[in-house]
């Protein structure tokens, strides 16, 4: 007796047939088209058990045909395939109630395991689909058609329609706030609030009143991050920066979706990341390990520009287009740029190719940019690399010799009375601060803006540091 039916529909023979021959060896009885009318043909007629099908059809786009499919046949699965692999075309799938999704090319090994599984868990019978508008590429948040980024889109599609908290880890400038907002802007939680918090830019005694309110505006509490974000999604950038105070307050939120200071319950998706390795942290005590085991619900790893370098010309090319919007000259590159481009390790990740970019965008005399142009910037932007990593380890060596020096004193007793902390900061922040005023004639308010203080604060440090300066 033959298997269950499996319908694809693909313009690209030679893909139909490999589909067709690894099925047919698992048992499956297969029908395949490469048009859309005939397929929807099959469907009318009530056959086929499974449905794989690529995107774009000589005749029409899947996600055109998909509203009908779904009322007509709801229970049939539907395995989405497609080269033009972009996080809007996992959103797309997904949305449209699609079992997966799986970029070309594909491992042929796991479609056949996707289609197993499909077939074992069908969707039940009435599921509604919402449908999408296309956009364009150049207005996705993510870009990118690389295998690592493919699994990105992945993830981001299954976890956008469901409130389970997410983990977006990777280095600085991977685009990690980015991921965050695609998952809101795709996502059932689209039309409430997306509201980011940098905790890695708030001074330890600011975290929690911005996260959950305080002092007294208009003689009510004002409003913290967390109620603001009631709706929609809180996006806690870089969450491995938080004290451990405000861990705690955090914990006793997302057991129960309350705060103490108000009692308000609040509809709050919490997505979160990180470029620390929170394991370790916890490993350390830096870090709450309930709280790690709350946040990391689901993981979404964000790969380095250095392990996906193929997909730099796709970034280079949005960034200029992207710089010609803000007003820049429009530019292009040859191809030797491009080859320079992708040779390059990128230590700054996405964030740093942007810069350059922009910045080829901006000086550049001609309308296309050399190779040598692009050598040139790739020169100044390694040395600024390497200074801040000269800046950072003059730093470590002065701290080493304090540490080195206090214990030195009584190697029995703790540095510094155990308050080395406190002493190491203090006299970084008295030159910092010292900086801050002179670059400032002195004027405290512009000062307090340029370190990102409050007045305040800034004002209680100068006192406390012995510091002058004028209102």
């Amino acid at each position: 007796m033959s298997g269950p039916t499996i319908l694809v529909a693909d313009d690209d023979a030679s893909v139909r047939l490999v589909i067709s021959q690894t099925l047919a060896q698992e048992g499956y009885h297969v029908r395949a088209t490469n048009t859309m009318s005939a397929l929807w043909r099959w469907i009318q007629a009530g056959e086929g058990d499974l449905l794989i099908t690529d995107v774009y059809m000589p005749d029409e786009s899947i996600f055109d045909l998909l509203p009908q499919i779904r009322r007509t046949r709801p229970e049939l699965p539907i395995i989405v395939i497609s080269a033009q692999s972009t996080v809007l075309t996992a959103a797309m799938a997904s949305d449209h109630g699609a079992y997966d999704y799986l970029p070309k090319p594909f491992d042929i090994d796991k479609l056949a395991e996707t289609v197993r599984r499909a077939l074992q868990k069908k969707p039940s019978r009435g599921q509604e689909t919402t449908g999408r508008r296309a956009e364009k590429d150049e207005a996705l948040p993510l870009i990118g058609r690389s295998k690592p980024m493919q699994s990105v889109y992945r993830v981001i599609a299954r976890v956008m329609n469901n409130d389970l908290t997410v983990l977006i880890e990777g280095e600085s400038g991977t685009g990690k706030d980015l991921a965050a907002r695609a998952i809101h802007q795709l996502g059932k939680r689209k039309a409430g609030p997306f509201v980011p918090v940098s905790l890695a830019a708030l001074q330890r005694d600011q975290v929690e009143d911005e996260l959950f309110g305080g002092g007294r505006v208009d003689r009510g509490r004002r409003r913290g991050k967390v109620s603001e974000a009631d709706g929609g999604s809180l996006f806690l950038d870089e969450v491995g920066d938080m004290p451990l105070e405000a861990q705690t307050r955090l914990v006793r939120f997302l057991q129960d979706g309350r705060f103490a200071t108000s009692g308000d319950d609040l509809d709050v998706r919490i997505i979160a990341s990180t470029k620390h390795d929170l394991r370790s942290l916890v490993d350390q005590g830096l870090f709450r390990e309930d709280l790690y085991y709350r946040l990391n619900v689901v993981a979404l790893q964000l790969p380095p520009l250095r392990e996906r370098k193929e997909d730099i010309p796709d970034l280079a090319s949005a960034f200029l287009v992207r710089a010609k919007k803000e007003g820049l000259p429009e530019k292009q590159l040859d191809k030797s740029a491009y080859d320079l481009l992708v040779a390059y390790d990128w230590p700054g990740n996405v964030r740093e190719l942007e810069n350059v970019i922009r910045r080829l965008s901006a000086l550049s005399p001609e309308p296309v940019i050399s190779a040598r142009e692009v050598e040139r910037e790739l020169r100044s932007s390694t040395r600024a690399v390497a200074g801040e990593r000269e800046f950072e380890a003059e730093i470590e060596a002065l701290l080493s010799r304090h540490f080195i020096s206090a214990l030195s004193a009584d190697p029995d007793k703790d540095p510094d009375g155990g308050q080395i902390y406190q002493t190491v900061i203090e006299q970084v922040e008295r030159p910092l601060i010292k900086l801050a005023l002179a670059a400032t004639s002195g004027n405290k308010v512009r000062a307090a803006a340029l370190l990102g203080l409050n007045r305040n604060t800034l004002r209680s440090k100068i006192n406390g540091l012995g510091v002058g300066g004028d209102d």
